[in-house]
């Protein structure tokens, strides 16, 4: 199944392409009037749908019938993980992380990242080919790199948080308190980890430190590692 993406898809009645979306239905899939396709707005709805005008600038497509989600989860998931060095390493997790299945990525700025600034919209390009790739229906929100003291401050109402960090022996493994359903936020330092000024911020906004075993994991791994794991946990 070819999935495209609609944000302004309406659950009955007529919508236009993107026109990213346009092209590749036109020019790539050489797609006529008549032929259907599976759309969805990446927020949960999935419908199916006819050609109208295929038009490379906007097809216009009429929506004929709402369709279940294939792959519906009971939980949520929000990563909150430091920009890597290296942008690829970032790019990569949010590309596997959404296969997985996410809802929220949010860049931190600790006390020691190496790197401050980060290009939102080329990871907003890579989740939503990932959500198609993979046939999701929640294109996840990649929000704007936020100081990691602040965002600890901001998350009241996730019902699960953790901290995965290198320090100190109060860590428990995450499989063994991170209880199924529910929303999840995971905070991932950076290669430094986070500073203890920052650990202390975190526990003291009822962060729960935790870890991933005994190897010491790269940025990138440990954040798709407590992604994996809370889709595991939730399957």
């Amino acid at each position: 199944m070819q999935l495209f993406y609609c944000d302004n898809l309406p659950a009955e009645g007529i919508a236009t392409l993107p026109r990213e979306e346009s092209h590749h239905c036109v020019r790539v899939l050489r797609m006529v009037s008549g032929d259907t396709l599976t759309v969805t707005d990446g927020c949960g709805l999935l419908c199916r749908a006819t050609l109208l005008t295929p038009d490379e600038r906007g097809c216009t497509i009429e929506v004929t019938e709402r369709l279940p989600d294939p792959a519906p989860r009971p939980y949520s998931l929000h990563v909150a993980v430091a920009p890597t060095k290296n942008t690829a390493r970032i790019e990569w997790f949010v590309e596997k992380a959404v296969e997985i299945g996410i809802d929220t990525i949010t860049p931190l700025l600790c006390d020691h990242s190496e790197r401050t600034t980060l290009k939102t919209d080329r990871l907003h390009k890579i989740a939503l080919a990932a959500m198609k790739q993979s046939l999701h229906t929640i294109l996840p929100a990649i929000n704007e790199p936020t100081r990691a003291t602040d965002f600890m401050a901001q998350q009241d109402a996730a019902s699960q948080k953790f901290i995965a960090h290198c320090e100190g022996d109060e860590r428990i493994p995450m499989q063994q308190i991170c209880r199924r359903g529910g929303s999840v936020t995971v905070l991932i330092g950076p290669e430094g980890d986070f500073s203890p000024r920052e650990i202390e911020a975190a526990l003291a906004a009822g962060f729960k430190p935790v870890t991933f075993g005994t190897s010491r994991l790269r940025t990138e791994t440990a954040a798709l590692y407590a992604t994996m794991l809370t889709s595991i946990i939730n399957n």
